[in-house]
């Protein structure tokens, strides 16, 4: 198991194991976008900080599996 996480970051780092890196950055780079944008409007509203990050964070995760479905690996 070790060694399939080694090899995976390995092809990572190279730039080799995505098919199209470029809209997997895309994808990411909008999912961090969104939720950064809703940690910083939730946070303008004066709740609790820790409700506010609870919430930015379950958005988020829910979000990015949708937003990375269509990612193919090598």
């Amino acid at each position: 198991m070790l060694d399939l996480a080694w090899y995976s970051a390995k092809l990572f780092f190279k730039g080799k194991l995505f098919r199209n890196p470029g809209y997997f950055y895309r994808q990411v780079t909008l999912g961090v976008l969104i939720g950064s944008l809703l940690l910083v409007g939730l946070g303008e509203t004066g709740l609790n900080l820790a409700f506010v990050i609870t919430i930015s964070s379950l958005v988020t995760g829910m979000m990015m599996p949708f937003l990375l479905k269509d990612v193919k690996m090598k």
